[in-house]
């Protein structure tokens, strides 16, 4: 077998692809992806672009029969909830999950071996269930099934970036998942420095109250506290206070997590609770309470709500009760919610926040750029993603797979097979 055949499925931005193949040219054999499957209309515009192959679409809806034959599957699959497991641990286990695509496909083409990616978080979901009922299945299949938890960063990468590999051989001993850490790589590495830092109100009024020493490895958040964090009203973003407003802000956000306030509502404790004007009272005397905490209200730093119950299982306002105040804004309120540390690895990119990730450069801070985000997941440099907007592409890259990682479970897979 000199020419390895794969599918490429719930592709993405074809980062296992690029992985596997590398892996196979690292000993001396030459890859043909023959199928890939992706549904998002701009992962499948920028697959298209980088690989100039056709990709085909819902993967529930093919017929495996028409899949070309392979020897390998590669698959970074959606989590999801399997409703029926814990019973046979068989199809039926996993029929109407995205997983079960990927054991269908297994079922009818039984190729020589298999690498499935997923979050971390598949170890406890359902209490470890999921995780049973899926290596189970593939066991049940004819597969020596191995799997671990492996982060990016030990790989080369300046992303800290945990993830599980599941992987799969026929005839063959279980693979060693055990890999030595490699090189440490810093943000600081992968930094584009010729795109400069940007200007804008919030960049403005930040700098205007710190310089770049002082927030570099800070977070922006109004609603925690501690020496790493920056809030609002720090660098006056939604208006000036005084030294007085801003005690009281401080003594509200630590003591909106006192369970006792709950008592006094009647309720059961919710982290961040509103409090009264009585409960203000008890822990900070002022003539002026009442004023001071109306500006700040009007300023946007404090918000009068009803406390939150649960009903049904959901949290809703308890508009019975009396309303209180309470820090109005979390980390995805802010241009900017983080401050990365050029010496440090970056924390696991999300989709949700990665665009409010703060790079300095030249004395200001700016976003990551695509480039750079490609390169924390090891993407090569003739990679690109075109006619995508920043947004797009961030939501892909949130969601792509650490290519070094897959290189070095790849190499395992395919040696263990060839015997190599």
């Amino acid at each position: 077998m000199t020419n390895v055949k794969f599918v490429d499925l719930f592709a993405g931005l074809g980062g296992m692809r690029i992985g596997f193949t590398q892996a196979l040219n690292d000993i001396g054999l030459e890859g043909e992806c023959v199928f890939s499957s992706e549904v998002k209309p701009y992962a499948v515009q920028t697959y298209t672009h980088n690989f100039q192959e056709q990709v085909s679409g819902d993967i529930t809806v093919i017929d495996e029969k028409n899949i070309p034959d392979f020897d390998f599957l590669l698959a970074g699959f959606p989590c999801q909830a399997f409703s029926t497991a814990g019973k046979r641990l068989g199809f039926s286990d996993v029929r109407g999950t995205l997983f079960f695509d990927i054991v269908r496909i297994l079922d009818s083409k039984k190729p020589s071996g298999f690498l499935l990616e997923n979050v971390e978080g598949l170890i406890a979901h359902d209490n470890g269930h999921t995780l049973s009922v899926i290596l189970k299945t593939l066991t049940n299949l004819g597969y020596t099934v191995s799997h671990t938890v492996l982060d990016g960063k030990d790989f080369g990468l300046a992303q800290t970036r945990k993830r599980i590999y599941i992987c799969g051989v026929k005839n063959a001993a279980l693979i060693s998942l055990i890999y030595q850490t490699q090189h440490k790589t810093v943000l600081g590495d992968i930094i584009d420095y010729e795109t400069p830092p940007i200007e804008t109100e919030f960049t403005k009024k930040l700098f205007s109250h710190f310089n770049i020493n002082q927030i570099i490895g800070k977070q922006i958040k109004d609603k925690r506290g501690g020496d790493g964090n920056i809030h609002s009203w720090d660098f006056a973003l939604k208006g000036e206070i005084n030294e007085e407003q801003r005690t009281l802000l401080e003594l509200i956000l630590r003591q909106r997590r006192n369970k006792k306030w709950a008592e006094v509502y009647n309720i059961d404790w919710m982290d961040g609770m509103p409090l009264t004007l009585k409960m203000i009272e008890t822990f900070y005397k002022s003539k002026n309470l009442k004023t001071l905490l109306s500006d700040l209200v009007d300023k946007n730093y404090l918000v009068l709500e009803h406390p939150k119950m649960k009903v049904n299982g959901k949290r809703e306002y308890a508009t019975h009760l009396e309303k209180g105040y309470n820090i109005v804004t979390g980390k995805l309120s802010f241009e900017f919610n983080r401050i990365l540390d050029p010496n440090e690895i970056v924390p696991t990119l999300v989709a949700t926040d990665v665009s409010r990730l703060a790079v300095p450069v030249n004395g200001g801070i700016r976003p990551l750029t695509i480039r750079e985000g490609l390169r924390l997941f090891g993407f090569p440099e003739t990679y690109s993603m075109p006619d995508i907007s920043n947004k797009d592409a961030f939501d892909l890259l949130g969601n792509t797979v650490c290519i070094p990682v897959i290189r070095s479970v790849s190499k395992e897979i395919v040696s263990s097979v060839l015997e190599i």
